[in-house]
């Protein structure tokens, strides 16, 4: 494929051209690799370039919600999470003041298989990988994509470094980028023999792990929050400063700008709080709703064309599937038919709205405040958990990712408002109940706002 150097955004001068696929992704991570299997399973040749083939060392990634680990039936993936000693997961505690609110995932109406698991990320990545790799049309391969290949505004393909350090150039027709990157404490089992725990600590100079300012800060303000039972082994952990390891915890709106010929998934398109561990589970989402689009375009040639109809993806992912009929109006009549099939029968729900807005709103709410107003909402959401029943159920299939439905959020907010004021106003509506009743309502119509705006993302 070859095109004049002057109309090249980006040169293509002593870049040694490695041929042409119908779809480059770079990043082989989460995303990445499960996108390149599912695309690859249909028949697509797959590129695959990721910057570091080793296996992952990361801090983040090691919680699959049970709505993640549906997403990975549907991709034929379920057994990536085999023979990585991964621990199932049916549920959760909320651990405040002495107090316990055990909630556990509604998964009665699902096969005895389907659980959240947490494991280690690296090795759930391998198998990833190792299972893309398989395909004889997906290629995996070590590299630095160094720019995206621009030809009058499209997007052609990669420039990449392998790690001979030769300068090299991809062609593709399709670029997925998927490359990108107290308070409250999360506790669980990451194998059989180990226990990860993750400190969310808001301030912007992070105390020092080299001169012994994180063992002290994790010591003296978060050992005492801990459980009791894991309080020895807490301190002792800590001792030793080759268990602390730091990551930044970015939040990042999804705010696409589109381009013909590539593509934004994973974390280079969205982030949230790493609270409700929903990161993995609204990726495999967006693989899914991605597959499902890329189906019935037989030829991505047009770049253009398939810019349009993928503008519809950024809508999906964030609207109820049976709102879809009014974004489906620019495809043509057998891709709506097709389209209105999938809306029926699989019955797709949006994981990133309702993940993305829990995930944010949890953080603010349960971050260490003195603000008597939002030690109110503290307490009314853990009061509101420990009610159990249709109330905790409703939280739990939001948060595990099986019922991601905006409207049961809107639902819950508005029960947990009620709750609240009526735990207030009794026995009596004092003067002073009263003025904390109409506080709490302020904070609640301003979180509208703030949801309204999370839901963008």
């Amino acid at each position: 494929m070859e095109f004049p150097k002057e109309n090249c955004a980006n040169k293509a001068e002593n870049h040694e051209a490695v041929g042409t696929t119908d779809v480059i992704v770079v990043g082989a991570g989460v995303a990445g690799a499960a996108l390149a299997y599912a695309l690859g399973k249909d028949g697509r040749r797959v590129r695959v370039i990721e910057r570091d083939l080793n296996e992952p060392n990361r801090v983040a990634g090691d919680v699959l919600m049970p709505g993640g680990y549906l997403k990975l039936i549907e991709l034929g993936l379920e057994d990536c999470v085999d023979e990585i000693d991964a621990q199932r997961m049916l549920g959760y505690v909320l651990y405040k003041d002495g107090k316990e609110a055990p909630i556990t995932f509604p998964l009665e109406k699902f096969e005895s298989r389907v659980a959240g698991r947490t494991f280690h990320n690296g090795r759930f990545v391998r198998r990833l990988r190792n299972k893309a790799a398989s395909l004889h049309n997906v290629s995996l391969e070590q590299g630095t994509v160094t720019s995206l290949l621009e030809v009058n505004g499209t997007v052609k393909g990669v420039h990449y470094m392998d790690k001979s350090g030769r300068v090299l150039t991809a062609y593709a027709p399709l670029t997925v980028v998927c490359d990108g990157y107290p308070s409250p404490i999360l506790i669980y089992r990451i194998s059989s023999t180990e226990i990860q725990c993750m400190v969310d600590i808001p301030c912007r100079n992070l105390p020092s792990v080299s001169n012994g300012e994180m063992a002290h800060y994790l010591k003296t303000l978060v050992a005492p929050k801990v459980f009791p039972e894991l309080y020895t082994a807490f301190v002792s952990a800590i001792e030793n400063k080759d268990n602390i390891r730091v990551m930044p915890n970015r939040i990042m709106a999804a705010s696409p700008h589109s381009i013909p010929g590539a593509l934004l998934i994973g974390d280079a398109l969205n982030m949230r709080h790493a609270i409700t561990g929903g990161g993995m589970t609204v990726a495999l989402s967006d693989v899914v709703l991605l597959r499902d689009l890329l189906r019935p375009l037989h030829d991505l040639s047009d770049a253009s064309a398939v810019c349009e109809y993928l503008d519809s993806f950024y809508t999906l992912r964030k609207v109820c599937w049976t709102s879809c009929s009014m974004y489906i109006s620019k495809v043509n009549d057998n891709e709506q038919n097709w389209y209105n099939s999938v809306c029926s029968v699989t019955g797709l729900q949006p994981m990133s709205s309702t993940i993305n807005t829990l995930a944010n709103v949890l953080q603010k709410v349960f971050s260490a405040s003195s603000d008597p107003v939002m030690q109110a909402m503290q307490q009314t959401c853990f009061g509101y958990a420990r009610l159990g029943g249709v109330f905790a159920n409703g939280l739990s299939a939001m948060i595990s990712g099986l019922c991601p439905r905006p409207f049961s959020l809107a639902f819950h907010i508005l029960a947990m408002a009620i709750y609240r004021v009526g735990r207030l106003l009794l026995p009596f509506p004092s003067p002073k109940r009263l003025r904390s009743a109409a506080e709490l309502l302020w904070v609640g119509s301003s979180s509208k706002q703030f949801l309204h705006n999370t839901n963008t993302i």
